[in-house]
């Protein structure tokens, strides 16, 4: 079993700037597709961002050229910049690991003031 824990979220105003944090408990990053979703109130739960064994990345339109993500390997962490940040941003962020089996964290809360 693999732990997910993300850290980082926090209330913001708009044009700031976030980065969130998440953590595994095992050696499963650049083992495994990781990824960011978020799920706003009254929504979906959608994917915001994701990044491959091999580091290529994939980003949602809605945040391209405003969030980064990224992953230290050694560490077993994978990061979410999140610049420029709209209220629309409001949500609960939550880590994912995609391999043999599917993890996700516990969220983060990110909330964008306008």
């Amino acid at each position: 079993q693999v732990q997910l824990v993300e850290s980082g979220g926090g209330l913001v105003q708009a044009g700031g700037s976030l980065r969130l944090s998440c953590a595994a408990s095992r050696r499963i990053v650049g083992l495994y597709r990781m990824g960011w979703y978020r799920q706003a109130p009254g929504k979906e739960r959608e994917l915001v961002t994701t990044i491959t064994t091999g580091g290529s990345t994939n980003y949602a339109r809605s945040v391209k050229d405003r969030f980064t993500i990224s992953r230290d390997s050694a560490e077993n962490k994978v990061y979410l910049q999140m610049n420029s940040l709209k209220p629309e941003d409001t949500a609960v962020y939550y880590c994912n690991a995609y391999g043999n089996t599917i993890y996700w964290g516990q969220g983060t809360q990110v909330t964008v003031s306008s």
